[in-house]
């Protein structure tokens, strides 16, 4: 069982945006979504927890097994897959070769990677497209081959950033198929704005609004909290933020 621990994370952008206040959460094995409108501060939780953007001083603290995460370094880092929301990639590449660039980054083996790879593509469904160049995928493709790089080296971590944003719901729909099948063994954090992309998949789910965690819990603990004859994820949502985000 793995543990990942955020203890009141703090981040000012400036000296006014508090884009995140005291956020604490303890998250186990399973899949869990982030729910929020844009700028509610998702994508700032996430790179905190990435190391790829630093908490304010004395803003908190990561634990990941009980150890923290500053002080674990590369050993946390190498637990983690993460796929950021923009899709930042080489378009004269090939999938393949982006692949393998990225199994270079985490330091995997060239029989590891190749093994890992051919798993993995074919898992999101990419296998007729790998030697092909990035720039001609579709924006659900290039959203697969994010998935695919942030699975490589077995990550008992993985975060996705607006795993499904700018896709049509058909596209959103082999996305979330990929994502429910990652199975039990790992910590699966998956941020968006649109209800449907996660209450059928997640384990919990934790409203976040001008970056306070304001609510938190299983869906049927949740959907209870709806103050309208229709109880659902959707508006307990648009309780929360008065509007559905699609």
């Amino acid at each position: 069982m793995n543990i990942l621990e955020l203890h009141k994370i703090n981040k000012h952008y400036g000296k006014k945006k508090h884009a995140l206040c005291d956020f604490t959460f303890e998250f186990t094995n399973g899949i869990y979504g982030l729910l929020g409108p844009n700028g509610a501060g998702k994508s700032t939780l996430m790179n905190i927890i990435t190391d790829n953007l630093l908490p304010d001083k004395d803003g908190g603290k990561i634990l990941w097994n009980g150890e923290e995460s500053k002080t674990l370094k590369d050993k946390f880092r190498s637990r983690l897959g993460f796929m950021p929301q923009q899709q930042n990639l080489y378009e004269n590449m090939t999938a393949r070769t982006f692949l393998n660039y990225i199994s270079a980054l985490k330091c995997l083996g060239k029989k590891t990677a190749e093994n890992e790879i051919s798993e993995i593509v074919e898992r999101v469904e990419l296998t007729e497209s790998i030697d092909k160049k990035m720039g001609g995928f579709s924006g659900g493709m290039k959203q697969r081959v994010l998935i695919a790089s942030a699975l490589l080296g077995n990550p008992d971590l993985i975060i996705l950033d607006e795993p499904t944003a700018g896709l049509d719901p058909k596209q959103r729909v082999i996305i979330r198929n990929i994502l429910s099948g990652l199975g039990e063994e790992k910590i699966i954090i998956i941020s968006t704005h649109i209800v449907s992309d996660i209450e059928t998949i997640a384990k919990e789910i934790l409203f976040i609004k001008d970056g306070h965690l304001i609510d938190s819990g299983t869906i049927p603990e949740l959907v209870e909290k709806v103050e309208i004859p229709e109880k659902s994820l959707e508006n307990l949502y648009m309780q929360y933020y008065g509007e559905i985000q699609k």
